[in-house]
């Protein structure tokens, strides 16, 4: 039988599992309650150095007006005085705007009559990461959402088979990437990699895998902490067919922060007993 100590033990153990319980529900209904006018669709997004890339932000469509009017946008980056972008009466307002965005950024007008104010960012440099936010005011409400936009270089590899030997090539990455081989049954095999660093500051990766047997499949995955290519390959009697998907990382939400952070103190709990 359970002694008086087990059971008052077992009680207070429950009563924190409910009492954490209670509190996610709480937390999930306050952040479901607070939600902004403004909003992004991708408050994490990961750009390709040298190409263009979207920040999302847009009113809510819910109860808003079929057409929006005066609208003003204005996106700034932290760390600097004048904003990347700014929209008022009906045109940019650029007389202040910070000179390394000069010439490379852009909104849509006849997207902003529905709400969007969606930023185009031309030729992405590492130094355009950071912290953004856009601020809306229109006939139709407004708000802000900060977008933490992360910079990376990143390339599909092209594939060979010489000699008996599954090259793989990719000329642009960064951050340095690491390469794992596997085959067809998720076994890690042992691959040899080699990374240039070129003049524009980008790994150039080449990667090879031996022995390989014709009419096999296997995967090739490179990737660093933001991005993932994951290829897939098979070698054939004339060359390699396959293809690559890339997988982005994401930043946990403060809900799965909170979650994870009872979780410990209970098992802490229960540990110390």
């Amino acid at each position: 039988m359970a002694t008086i100590g087990q059971i008052v033990f077992g009680s207070m153990i429950t009563l924190i599992i409910i009492f954490g319980a209670a509190i996610i529900l709480i937390l999930a209904l306050s952040f479901s309650g607070q939600a902004s006018e403004v909003s992004s669709n991708n408050v994490t997004p990961i750009a390709n150095l040298g190409e263009d890339e979207l920040l999302s932000c847009y009113l809510n469509a819910e109860n808003q007006p079929a057409r929006i009017t005066a609208v003003s946008v204005t996106w700034a980056k932290a760390g600097l005085t004048g904003p990347v972008y700014r929209y008022r009466d009906g045109a940019p307002a650029l007389a202040d705007q910070d000179p390394q965005f000069k010439g490379r950024t852009q909104l849509f007008p006849e997207a902003l009559v529905t709400g969007n104010a969606s930023l185009l960012l031309r030729s992405v440099r590492q130094s355009d990461g950071g912290e953004y936010t856009c601020s809306i005011e229109s006939s139709g409400g407004g708000g802000e959402v900060k977008v933490q936009l992360k910079t990376a270089a990143f390339s599909v590899p092209t594939f060979t088979f010489t000699n008996g030997v599954l090259a793989a090539e990719a000329p642009r990455w960064f951050p340095k990437p690491n390469v794992t081989w596997s085959d067809f049954a998720g076994t890690v095999l042992s691959g040899s990699t080699s990374s240039v660093l070129n003049s524009v500051g980008t790994f150039s990766i080449v990667s090879t895998l031996q022995p390989v047997n014709v009419s096999d499949t296997y995967s090739c995955s490179i990737h660093n902490d933001l991005v993932t290519a994951n290829s897939r390959v098979t070698v054939t009697g004339s060359g390699v067919t396959g293809n690559t998907y890339f997988t982005f990382s994401s930043a946990s939400s403060p809900l799965a922060s909170t979650q994870l952070s009872i979780t410990a103190c209970v098992l802490c709990i229960y540990c110390l007993t």
